[in-house]
């Protein structure tokens, strides 16, 4: 399963999720889904600000797990 790491990320570089939310600029209830894994899919757009905005790659942005 691919999952976002993003709570780490925000962990690692001091932020929090309402600031990312507020970067982000969109809906709550969309970013709330993304942040927690609840999403089907992620547009590229939202990956690449996302890296930009975490200073990470895509393959940091996300974790890997055989569950």
């Amino acid at each position: 399963m691919i999952t976002l790491d993003v709570l780490n990320l925000l962990k690692k570089n001091g932020k929090t999720k309402y600031w990312l939310y507020k970067q982000l600029g969109m809906s709550y209830q969309n970013f709330n889904k993304m942040i927690n894994n609840q999403t089907k899919s992620i547009q590229y757009q939202n990956i690449e600000t996302l890296c930009l905005l975490l200073n990470c790659t895509p393959n940091e942005l996300f974790k890997f797990s055989e569950d």
